[in-house]
């Protein structure tokens, strides 16, 4: 696994669907093709050539659109999902003009074959809730067509076998969904307590730096002192020892404190730094935040750029940092391909949880995204 704190790791809800996608893609594509040419080499009568013909030709048209779905390792829609149903349950009440009577009786036909892949087809590409009644339902007029074709044709095995099919790809894609969302949420974690990290590796850098500047001018009031430079009360030295115990005071007061002062620029150019197969072009003007309000900033950078790399289809962005007044803003943008803010699907936490909300969160802070043709624009703000 890439560094926790990185944008290099994808979301493994994500990974799953595009694997299985693909996965389930190639395969309806090839057995397709399979079937058709089972279907044609058992062209026998009582197979109607008038059906026959037309039927293998849609089969391998929307095959071919399965074939390129795979190609080009996209996911697949409702419609293709929807559609592949409509035609295998067509085909299914349609036996008797496209099936033979020994392929029937012997329950090995190529609708038969064809209708098990139906069955997974949806199973992978929808939720549960969805796929299980279109199996079934999928099923049913599998045995609806054999018994048109032949009505004592006993159908019992073939109905256990398909309602095995339905129930167990169910139950896989349910469990397979369920670990990937639990890996997302220790990967969420991580990169936010990997943030945490930065942020507090740089307020103990920035607490040595007050301990050298505090130790060199305590000793050297002291040293003054000590050779004598004043021989006498002094009103400078007065006010010399009261700085530097001032100062004392503040740093023992800052450490464990969550509002410590941060340097904002450093911490986000190290996040920039770690931006995986991106090219992070930044203007970051010097600012000192609070703590929180740094891991806030930093978190969200981390995602929006993470999103860049993932989604928009470029290898570069755009990260800058300025003061607009009393306000602290922090813009992350690129020219790639936009996207619907409010047709994100559910998994697109990023968006939602690791952008908008942390910084809504946050006192007088906010966010706001825009997208469309020419790219994204995320717009980060707090106000002291």
């Amino acid at each position: 696994m890439a560094h926790l704190g990185s944008t290099r790791y994808d979301s493994a809800a994500r990974q799953l669907e595009r694997t299985a996608a693909r996965t389930v893609a190639g395969a309806r594509g090839a057995m397709g093709v399979v079937v058709a040419v089972a279907g044609a080499l058992g062209a026998v009568p009582p197979v109607s050539a008038a059906w026959l013909g037309p039927a293998l030709a849609v089969e391998l048209g929307w095959t071919a659109l399965f074939l390129w779905r795979w190609w080009r390792g996209l996911l697949l829609p409702a419609w293709l999902v929807a559609g592949d149903v409509a035609i295998t349950v067509a085909l299914c009440l349609a036996q008797r003009h496209l099936v033979a009577g020994e392929a029937l009786a012997g329950g090995a036909s190529w609708v038969a074959v064809l209708v098990t892949m139906t069955i997974i087809v949806p199973a992978v590409a929808w939720r549960s809730v969805a796929a299980v009644p279109t199996g079934v339902g999928v099923a049913v007029a599998f045995l609806a067509g054999v018994r048109l074709a032949a009505p004592g044709q006993d159908v019992t095995v073939s109905l256990g076998i398909h309602l095995v099919q339905v129930l167990a790809i169910a139950v896989l894609m349910t469990l397979l969904r369920r670990s990937a969302a639990s890996a997302d949420g220790f990967l969420r974690e991580s990169a936010r307590a990997d943030v945490a990290l930065m942020v507090e590796r740089l307020r103990r850098e920035d607490e040595l730096k007050q301990v050298g500047s505090v130790h060199e001018t305590s000793l050297h009031t002291l040293t003054m002192v000590g050779l004598g430079t004043y021989d006498g009360p002094s009103a400078t030295l007065r006010e010399q020892a009261v700085a530097d115990l001032s100062a004392l005071d503040r740093l023992r007061a800052t450490p464990g404190d969550e509002r410590a002062p941060i340097a904002l620029d450093t911490l986000l150019d190290e996040v920039a730094g770690r931006a995986s197969g991106l090219r992070v072009r930044r203007r970051l003007t010097r600012e000192t935040v609070p703590g929180e309000v740094a891991e806030s900033f930093a978190r969200a950078v981390t995602e929006a750029l993470s999103n860049v790399a993932r989604h928009a289809g470029v290898r570069e962005a755009e990260l800058v940092s300025s003061r607009r007044g009393d306000e602290i803003r922090v813009e992350v943008a690129d020219h790639g391909r936009g996207f619907d803010r409010d047709r994100l699907p559910p998994d697109r936490f990023g968006v939602r949880g690791s952008i908008l909300d942390t910084m809504r969160a946050l006192p007088n802070g906010g966010a706001d995204i825009s997208s469309g043709g020419h790219g994204t624009r995320v717009t980060l703000w707090w106000r002291p």
